[in-house]
């Protein structure tokens, strides 16, 4: 039977690969598809502003004319700059459980990388930390979230027999929901009010938040964030892109900033409720009524999906995170939520990581980076 890679060159192949993995995974308990018009606007060329400092391809592999797999390799010039590596990133990979696919469609990235001029590829990244990243090695299953990729345990296995290693992990919780708030805890929180003049800003609209907060937030982001593993500086359209796409799902119940005396903000959490089973439902169409379902899911949350928090590094050491988790505790409680999902963390991150010492919590998915020298 014949095996061929194709690169995408139109719109039509463009579909045909965003939807590949739908077909793959048809029917599996655990696989959450993206939404469409996210993953539209994240490879489209026109659309994406990271397209002004990166270059990408993307790949379709056929077998007899039926699609096999798909791959995607991602030039980021600005990695290179900050980090020093000449590594190029493949993402967006899926492969049907047959090593000669993996193989063809990675040795063909692997190619148009030493094309330019790169030593290294890993992945699966995406243009920005804020797209999916990492493969899971652990956690086959658990439900993924909107924010994560699901695969299955023979991706790893092909990847490291065509000679890709460990470069970083990610560690992944399932935290629940306590019945109550310790009264100790209250009393601590409002000591550390006094002391500080730290206090939660009561927001009520998304209009509100945008306008009041939103580049201050994403500063936070890069001031945060910048040193973690594979992060690099966004641009001022990225921003607003990512403002408009994002903030436009928050919810007050489960999204708190914190601010000094002056409501100058210092510190946020952003979480929202699960939407891994619309996803499911609706196959990642908002139509004709995927929207329903997305709709039902965000009023009636069971699980809550914690995808961002960051404070200021002059405020870290004096317990003010407690602010953001008991106040988001407390919504979850008034909601009725179960339990709460994490973003992938570091499993370097010892000082996110014991955010959760105070509940209980699993370590229940681990995801991976894979790196490998060319």
């Amino acid at each position: 039977m014949s095996l061929v890679v194709k690169r995408v060159e139109s719109k039509v192949d463009l579909k045909a690969f965003i939807r590949f993995p739908l077909r793959l995974y048809a029917g599996d308990p655990y696989y959450v598809p993206a939404l469409d018009f996210d993953d539209l606007a994240t490879l489209d060329k026109d659309k994406n502003p990271a397209f002004e400092y990166c270059e990408a391809e993307y790949w379709l592999a056929y077998r007899d004319g039926k699609a096999v797999g798909r791959i995607a390799g991602i030039y980021n010039k600005r990695y290179v700059e900050k980090w020093g590596n000449k590594y190029a990133r493949f993402g967006w990979i899926d492969f049907i459980e047959d090593f000669e696919v993996a193989e063809i469609l990675v040795r063909t990235v692997e190619d148009w990388a030493r094309s330019k001029g790169l030593d290294g590829l890993h992945g699966p990244l995406g243009f920005t930390d804020l797209d999916r990243e990492g493969m899971l090695v652990e956690g086959f299953d658990q439900v993924a979230t909107l924010a994560t990729s699901y695969n299955r345990p023979y991706y790893p296995r092909y990847l490291e027999r065509l000679g890709y290693v460990k470069d970083v992990d990610w560690i992944e919780f399932k935290v629940k929901v306590p019945e109550s708030i310790p009264e100790k805890v209250l009393r601590v929180q409002n000591l550390i009010a006094k002391r500080s003049g730290v206090h939660l800003y009561p927001w009520k609209t998304k209009k509100e938040l945008r306008e009041k907060f939103a580049e201050d937030l994403f500063a936070l982001v890069e001031e945060g964030y910048s040193h973690l593993y594979g992060t690099t500086p966004l641009s001022e359209r990225q921003v607003r892109n990512y403002i408009k796409t994002y903030l436009g799902f928050v919810d007050p119940r489960f999204s708190k900033v914190l601010v000094d005396e002056h409501d100058t903000m210092i510190g946020f959490g952003i979480s929202m409720p699960s939407l891994s089973r619309a996803l499911q439902i609706s196959r990642g169409r908002l139509l004709p009524f995927g929207w329903l379902h997305l709709l039902f899911a965000l009023r009636h949350p069971k699980v809550i999906d914690m995808y961002l928090i960051a404070v200021k590094p002059e405020y870290q050491a004096r317990g003010v995170i407690a602010f953001v988790m008991t106040s988001l505790t407390q919504s979850a409680i008034e909601a009725g939520v179960e339990y709460a999902e994490s973003n992938p963390e570091l499993e370097t991150n010892i000082e996110v990581q014991g955010v959760w010492k105070g509940y209980e919590h699993t370590q229940h998915k681990r995801r991976r980076v894979y790196l490998k020298r060319l």
